[in-house]
Order: C-alpha cells, then structure tokens, then sequence
C-alpha cells in the first residue's frame, strides 16, 4: 500500500489476478494502458470528492475502476453523491474524445486510437451499470433517494445489485451454451465480486441506515439553512422509533405527529428532537410514546 495525495492506494486481489492473466496471454502492454485510464477515472472522483469537502482515505483500484473510502464530513447530500459519482465516468468520456481527435489529426496510429476509445468506452459504460459500488448503482442510489424512504433505498438498490451481477455471471458463461465456446473469464471473476459483495452489502443495509442517522442531525441544518419541505410523519405512540426512523427521506424535513393511543390526541416533534435518540441504540425500539411524554 503507498500514499499518494495523502491518500493510501493499493491494488485488489482480482486486479493482480487479472495482471497474471494477461502477462501469461500476452495482453500485458494493453492491461498497463487500463490501468493509467483506471487511475485518471478515479482522480476524476477524488478531484469531485475534494470540492464537496469530502476526505478521501483510500483507493482500491480494481480491473473496472475502483472502490475509494471517502468521509463525507457528517453526511452527504444526495447531489453531492452523484456528482462524485458521475465524475469517474466522465474522465473516460473526454479521453475517448481526445484519442479519436489525435487518431483523426493522424497522430496515434489507428490501432492504438481504436484501443483506447474502445478502452474508455467500456470502463464509462461498465462503471455505469446499475450495480453497487459501480458508479451507476451510485447514481441510481442519490436519485431514488430524492422520491422515496432511505431505508428502503439502501435495501432495494443492493437487491437490485445482488440481481444485476447474476446477470452478469450469466453473460459471461452464457458462451458455453453457444457452440461451446469458451467461458469470459473477466466478466466472471467480476461479476463472482459484484454478487459477493452486494450479499455482504445486503446484509449491513440496517448499519448502514443506523450510520446515517448518527449523521442526520448535521444533515438536518443544512436542509434548513436550504429551505427544504418539511414533510409531516404520523405515527401512533405504540410504534417504535426505529419503524419511524425507516419513514425518513434523505432530502427532505420531517415533522413528527404522534397520536396518543387514549386521547387520540396530536403532538408535534422536530426531526431534531427525535434524532436525539438515535445516538443510543437501545431506544430505536422503543414506543414513541415511551420517549416523547
């Protein structure tokens, strides 16, 4: 592992797999010319990150791109997430733009202009399938978070992960059954780290909802400072706080009315006043009615 920008970077096991591969098929000239277009497609996401105010710890850089851990500085908004994500890809598009300019001025030979627009193109459009930690599954992840529940955003975008990376299994051995050619290794080793690492995604959705509520509150002031809706979320006093919780939208104010079982009566909370519990585990499944007298 090495620093480079204050930042650690070091390769993923399937990205040194792969180096063998093609060292042992020849392909190793190509595969040291991905890996260049890898790291300006992840210093698109670092520069993105840096100009929202995020802290960038380290890259993981993989065949496809790469897995960066960033501190978003107490959280993050939804624009901001998309637009980091989005800047990766788009690092592809404009080496694209200036291999095919250099190979029409005659400057690159064609093979060479071809390679490299081929090469851009396919890490832009891999890197937005809709598959976390790709960049479209990063995209795909702000974007429903503007309309519906967070909770449910986290748990539907890695279901739709976990189903899009067993297509991608399917492609790449998919071949056998045609003519019995031979199986796309790549796509395969891949797509196996795709699926693995969206059932283990799957699985730490509820951390990481918990996660983002020990980040709200700051979140919160800035959504006021910008004037955001403020939505209202009824919930009756039998209810736990976390079932409220699951209720909440990334991009939106929320004011809680809780209906008292016996008067039926209506009070009103802040969004505020009710993160103020969740630093403290044990009262996420507590009634509301329990905390709020």
């Amino acid at each position: 592992m090495n620093k480079w920008l204050q930042i650690k970077w070091s390769l993923h096991p399937l990205f040194i797999m792969i180096l063998l591969a093609s060292t042992l098929t020849g392909y190793f000239l190509e595969l040291i010319i991905l890996f260049l277009l890898v790291i300006v497609h992840e210093l698109g996401h670092i520069v993105m990150a840096f100009s929202v105010g995020w802290r960038v710890k380290s890259v993981k850089l993989l065949p496809f791109g790469g897995v960066v851990e960033v501190d978003e500085g107490n959280g993050a908004s939804a624009k901001d997430e998309w637009l980091v994500a989005i800047a990766g890809p788009m690092q592809n598009i404009w080496m694209a733009a200036f291999a095919w300019v250099m190979g029409d001025l005659g400057l690159w030979s064609l093979e060479w202009t071809n390679y490299l627009i081929k090469a851009n193109l396919w890490l832009a459009a891999f890197n937005m399938m809709p598959i976390l930690p790709l960049d479209g599954g990063k995209i795909v992840l702000a974007m429903l978070s503007y309309r519906f529940q967070f909770f449910d955003v986290l748990l539907w975008t890695a279901r739709m992960s976990i189903v899009c990376s067993v297509i991608l299994i399917g492609y790449a051995i998919f071949p056998v059954f045609q003519n019995f050619q031979g199986i796309k290794l790549n796509e395969l080793m891949i797509g196996i780290f795709l699926f693995y690492s969206n059932v283990t995604y799957h699985r730490h959705v509820p951390f990481l909802f918990y996660r983002f509520l020990l980040f709200r509150s700051k979140r919160v002031e800035q959504l006021e400072v910008a004037g955001a809706r403020v939505v209202p979320i009824l919930a009756q006093s039998q209810q736990s706080l976390y079932e409220v919780f699951k209720r909440f939208k990334r991009e939106q104010l929320h004011l809680l009315c809780v209906v008292d079982g016996v008067s039926r009566g209506v009070k009103l909370y802040s969004e505020q006043e009710t993160l103020q519990y969740s630093s403290d585990g044990s009262n996420l499944h507590r009634a509301v009615g329990e905390l709020f007298r």
